[in-house]
């Protein structure tokens, strides 16, 4: 089984677990905890089934839990073969992550194909299974609804789930949480010492101790502070340490002083680009963001990021990413609401949407690019883009688009949920859902789909867009489909259907219309799928649409053949293939004529099947379609077999051995063409 490293949707480390320090206690109480004897089993209940053991890492924002929490999993992980998942429940600006996202993004590490659409019990199922025989942990960081750690539960007890939340998991049994107060002071000053250096708190121990206590022994607030005066060498700690100390109480706590302190101490501009970071959707932020938010260039946008960090004010994460700490959130927001006009935050929020909207154009024209019909139109937007907005080639795309997809779906509900932004949300739902498709494909990248399709529902919905709200649903109904939900998507196209009528639409009632008839085809409901493809047929001859008509005639044909009406199936076949004829579709009438063949088989009617048969072959040769003909020419031979010619049935079955060679699905086309 293969290693599992799951990295979640901007999750917070408030420091590395490299740098850790302390906690010697808290650890041992956790490694305790993993063989401590259940409640059911102490108070001489039966367990109603065997779960993995939950440990609780409970403290502040700010407190450290999430370091500990990585930093035990690390030192346990050998016990557990196959490996650590990671997801987080909060996002840095508290709004809850939904618990399908999450559910989805850790059978997504497991390598499990998730169906979409689907629920948070059939995906809490799947991944249950996919758990089952394993040996692995789950980390799940910043609970907030027990709930939603319920649904994560795997259903054995070989797997170990350690969840750090700010509270108790009411609700969920045999949890005991791990409480984190402050570091004792050996611990918060060699933490300082770890970011200052052991020269500058050897100087003055007592003045290290007292900052210590002035940071309340929070990890935030030490390395805030600790990023501080590494940042000023000449700095002297005591003095540090009274500013601390002489700042009134109503500052918001150790780690609202320590926050003061850095903020104050930053340029303007920087003080203005920290304060927009909570703009940045799940707490996600590259230079580009910040650029946009800004309003600034990209390079000095990454100058200042790269100073935050420095700070402690951001996290360093892979592929250029930086991580906002949940701990600074609330700080950062009560200072964007105190200090920027609501019409300035609503322009900065615009500017990044339509960076990441350029973004994504240029995303897709590079797997458009390098595909074998590139995009005309995309290669020029691409050439008009400057150069800072420009990948080098499709694989650094298709990067970007990976490990910035949990922003960049964020940002589409962030704008869709904005409501003044419904253009800009439906320009950038469109360009995620293209660059999706392209670079992943439409099967693969399903789940998303799904999800943004619906946003733009939504937005449909709200703003009485009807063209694309039948557009929205033919889409979402289509997936249903795909997964097996045949009723869902009848209900979806019906109402795709109505749509499209109050936007008198033909193209979307005609495509609804027909689609309600598949939909009826796959209930096995015969009369009323031939009664939809016929008012879709009705629909495309009033309009002269004639590809449309050959296909409907067609699929008339199909259900007149499944109800064993093979009168009328044969009278749409012809029809079909009259209209192929005149569209000079030469595949299209060959298919066609191979339906008709086999429906007079069907009926007695050998001689006409042999006579239509070998119309069917000379234009599939016409056509280039080699299986079609060789899977006529397997026809033509049990028709032969039937009428009592096996010489000519054994030349026409060479005759399809010779053009399929060593296709390997031949050997279904020589089994049989019904």
């Amino acid at each position: 089984m293969r290693e599992l490293r799951s990295q979640p949707e901007g999750r917070e480390r408030s420091g590395s677990v490299t740098d850790f320090v302390g906690r010697r206690r808290e650890l041992k109480e956790l490694r305790e905890d993993i063989a401590r004897t259940g409640l059911d089993t102490l108070s001489g209940r039966k367990a109603k089934a065997p779960r993995a053991r939950v440990l609780l890492v409970a403290g502040r924002p700010g407190s450290g839990r999430t370091t500990l929490a990585e930093t035990f999993v690390r030192e346990v992980a050998d016990q557990y073969p196959d490996g650590v998942l990671r997801t987080r429940l909060t996002a840095p600006g508290g709004e809850t992550v939904a618990t399908e996202r999450a559910l989805r993004g850790l059978l997504a590490e497991l390598g499990q194909r998730t169906p979409p659409g689907a629920g948070e019990d059939e995906l809490s199922s799947v991944l249950r299974t996919a758990l089952q025989e394993r040996r692995a942990i789950i980390l799940i960081d910043d609970a907030a609804d027990p709930h939603q750690v319920d649904a994560m539960l795997p259903d054995t007890p070989e797997c170990l789930v350690v969840v750090t939340a700010e509270g108790p998991l009411t609700g969920i049994p045999d949890v005991r949480p791990c409480t984190l107060g402050g570091l004792d002071t050996v611990s918060a000053v060699g933490m300082l010492a770890r970011r200052i250096g052991d020269t500058r708190v050897a100087t003055d121990p007592r003045a290290a101790e007292s900052l210590a206590e002035a940071c309340g022994g929070q990890p935030a607030a030490l390395e805030l502070v600790g990023g501080w005066l590494a940042a000023r060498p000449k700095a002297a700690v005591a003095d540090v340490a009274k500013q601390l100390h002489d700042m009134p109480g109503g500052a918001g706590g150790p780690l609202g002083r320590a926050f003061r302190l850095v903020y104050d101490s930053l340029p303007q501009p920087a003080q203005r680009t920290l304060r927009l970071l909570p703009l940045a959707p799940a707490g996600l932020v590259d230079s580009h963001t910040a650029s946009a938010l800004a309003g600034c260039s990209v390079a000095a946008a990454q100058s200042t990021l790269d100073d935050f960090a420095g700070l402690g004010l951001v996290r360093h994460a892979p592929d250029g990413l930086f991580l906002l700490p949940g701990s600074l959130a609330p700080m950062l927001q009560a200072l964007l609401e105190a200090k920027e006009r609501p019409a300035e935050v609503q322009l900065a929020r615009a500017r990044m949407l339509e960076r990441t909207v350029r973004l994504l154009h240029s995303c897709r024209a590079m797997a458009v690019a390098e595909g074998d019909d590139p995009d005309a139109e995309l290669q020029e937007l691409l050439d008009g883009l400057p150069r800072a907005l420009r990948f080098p080639d499709r694989r650094a795309a298709a990067v970007w688009l990976d490990t910035r997809l949990p922003a960049l779906t964020a940002a589409a509900s962030l704008a869709v949920a904005d409501g003044e932004l419904d253009t800009l949300a439906r320009r950038l739902v469109a360009a995620l859902v293209r660059a999706l498709a392209d670079h992943r494909g439409t099967a693969e990248a399903a789940p998303e789909l799904y999800g943004l399709h619906r946003l733009v529902l939504d937005v449909a919905e709200r703003r009485g867009l009807h063209r694309e709200q039948a557009a929205a649903l033919l889409n979402l109904a289509d997936l249903d489909a795909e997964t097996g939900r045949t009723q869902e998507a009848l209900e979806r196209y019906r109402a795709a259907l109505d749509a499209g009528r109050a936007a008198n639409d033909p193209y979307a009632t005609g495509r609804a219309m027909e689609s309600v008839g598949g939909a009826y085809q796959e209930l096995a409901d015969w009369h009323r799928a031939s009664d939809w493809f016929g008012r879709a047929l009705a629909q495309a001859l009033s309009r002269g649409e004639r590809a449309d008509e050959a296909r409907l005639y067609g699929r008339l044909g199909n259900v007149h053949t499944y109800a064993g009406r093979y009168g009328d199936a044969l009278r749409s076949w012809r029809a079909a293939a009259a209209g192929y004829r005149k569209l000079a579709d030469v595949p299209g009438q060959a298919k066609a004529l191979s339906e008709m063949a086999r429906i007079q088989e069907y009926a007695g009617r050998p001689e006409e099947s042999l006579h239509t048969c070998r119309e069917a072959v000379e234009l599939a040769r016409r056509a280039g379609d080699q299986r079609l003909q060789a899977a006529l020419q397997v026809r033509l031979a049990d028709t032969l077999d039937r009428l009592g010619d096996p010489a000519a049935a054994r030349l026409h079955r060479s005759a399809a051995d010779r053009l399929l060679g060593d296709d390997p699905a031949a050997c279904e086309i020589r089994s049989g063409s019904d």
